[in-house]
């Protein structure tokens, strides 16, 4: 049993994918209390491998999974990603806070380690390795993620409820983004559309 919060179909908002049409299978449930988090993912219902597949499947047919929470890596097993992968043939992706390890048939790895903020702090960033890295950016030293082995590097603004702040950190981030050209800029873009 796998404790869920919701699935559902839309684009992806974030990073390298973003745009690409994907169905996400949001866990219910994180291990950090990060200040910034957009997501309330103390509920969530008890669902079996088999329902998960079937409720993927009702969506609209979408390259890419995306298993996200909360924190999917408390919940996500070699068996659940392996039953996703053979029964829905879609490319499988896991965003993480990179405080646990994954399963080994995961197809993709997002790793936004959290441990520069109070609240993502309470359990060390253990991954070293992943397909891509996105940080949410308020100003941290980037320096820090230099030990992570990765192919894509994005910096994302925090976002914040209150509209000058959320300028601030994005002309804060595009400045961060120019001095450093490893790094290149994500955008929230499911929030700009207005999209779940």
């Amino acid at each position: 049993m796998y404790r869920i919060h919701e699935i559902f179909h839309s684009l992806q908002g974030e990073g390298f994918h973003s745009g690409t049409p994907a169905i996400f299978v949001r866990f219910s449930g994180c291990n950090l209390r990060c200040h910034f988090c957009d997501t309330d993912h103390r509920d969530g219902r008890m669902m079996t491998a088999e329902e998960i597949v079937a409720e993927v499947l009702a969506l609209p047919p979408s390259p890419l999974l995306v298993l996200t929470g909360g924190e999917p890596s408390l919940f996500i097993d070699e068996a659940l990603v392996s039953r996703l992968k053979h029964d829905t043939g879609m490319m499988v992706a896991v965003e993480t806070n990179g405080t646990r390890p994954l399963p080994a048939a995961v197809d993709w790895v997002t790793l936004s380690p959290k441990d520069a903020f109070e609240g993502g702090d309470a359990e060390p960033c253990v991954l070293r390795t992943c397909d891509e890295l996105k940080v949410v950016y308020t100003g941290q030293d980037l320096a820090r993620y230099d030990h992570i082995q990765t192919n894509h590097r994005f910096l994302q603004p925090c976002f914040s409820c209150i509209r000058e702040q959320n300028e601030q950190n994005l002309r804060a981030c595009v400045q961060a983004v120019l001095r450093n050209p490893q790094w290149r800029l994500s955008l929230q873009i499911h929030r700009i559309l207005g999209l779940p």
